[in-house]
């Protein structure tokens, strides 16, 4: 599936925009990843500045999570946020709780580390297990509170995201349904690579598209690891996601460099004929075929809740009667 209609902006533009699924938002066709911005490696100072550039530039969708760097990074975007900044960018960020005390929690001090008063979009993070699923809708799970929060005005958009399997995300949808909830965005790996293992794009996003969920795109290069191959430059992976139909394509910039390398890539973008698109296939196809290069699905290195599972909140007390704890 690739993104026909997908129409560029003229090359003096910054940032094309595209609407984010039945919102009605219109928010930039590439999102500043939240993980890379709270490096240990990169300074406060540093961060601000490529946040603010980003954002003068248009670059308005902002990627966030209350886990990234022990909080570092919503710190960050919270100071590059003040002086103005604050009304130039669409705020996103993700909780881990799957408690809806827990969840609560980190809601408020997500809310607290921005220094905002409301979260654009607030997603459930690392849906990577079927069970996050089950606990999340569960009766005093993690949808009760972003019900409540939403209510509350301190979030105005919920969706959730995940980067594991395709048939999590499917189940996620499903149950969601199930308790008539209806997300309006849903994140999740998009990349050339994809296409040939576990794939997001052949499984999800159809009835993304379908159900006019808002597509959030991200790993297009898999953290770097991508690239690695040998076969990919940066701007095909940013072109390629870019020419499915995603409203948002999150990459990873950790400098003025890489800031610049986003714009490049939004300046110079049309979107990809069939004939581009099966020869960027076609050369990955042997070397996608395993997800050797897609360690996020293949690997626990990228699963921060499995490494940390104390983020999801304890599990009721009705659980641990059964399991006789």
């Amino acid at each position: 599936m690739f993104n026909s209609n997908v129409k560029s902006a003229p090359l003096q533009a910054e940032m094309p925009t595209r609407i984010l699924g039945k919102t009605g938002e219109r928010v930039s066709v590439l999102g500043l990843g939240g993980s890379h911005i709270g490096k240990p490696d990169l300074t406060r100072r540093e961060a601000i500045q490529i946040i603010r550039s980003a954002l003068d530039g248009g670059l308005t969708f902002m990627d966030n999570s209350w886990d990234y760097n022990d909080g570092e990074s919503e710190i960050r975007l919270g100071k590059a946020l003040k002086d103005g900044y604050r009304e130039k960018a669409f705020v996103m960020t993700k909780i881990d709780g799957r408690t809806k005390k827990e969840a609560s929690r980190q809601i408020n001090q997500s809310l607290k580390r921005l220094g905002v008063d409301h979260i654009d979009l607030l997603q459930h993070h690392e849906i990577i297990r079927f069970d996050d699923a089950d606990r999340i809708f569960a009766e005093g799970g993690a949808m009760e509170a972003l019900n409540e929060a939403r209510k509350a005005g301190k979030i105005r958009y919920i969706g959730f995201t995940g980067h594991k399997d395709p048939h999590v995300h499917l189940y996620m949808l499903g149950t969601a349904k199930e308790h008539a909830v209806r997300f309006d965005t849903v994140q999740m790996p998009l990349n050339v690579m994809d296409a040939h293992f576990r794939s997001f794009q052949a499984h999800v996003l159809p009835v993304l598209v379908r159900e006019k969920i808002g597509v959030l795109g991200m790993k297009s290069m898999g953290s770097g690891v991508l690239l690695k191959s040998k076969v990919l430059t940066p701007i095909e992976c940013l072109h390629y996601a870019l020419s499915l139909p995603t409203s948002v394509v999150i990459t990873g910039i950790d400098s003025m460099k890489i800031l610049e390398q986003a714009f490049t890539a939004a300046r110079t973008f049309q979107p990809l004929t069939r004939q581009q698109m099966a020869s960027l296939l076609a050369k990955t196809a042997k070397l996608a075929k395993n997800g050797e290069y897609e360690l996020f699905k293949t690997s626990s290195h990228f699963d921060s809740t499995a490494q940390n599972p104390e983020w999801l909140g304890e599990d009721s007390s009705r659980v641990k009667a059964l399991a006789g704890d």
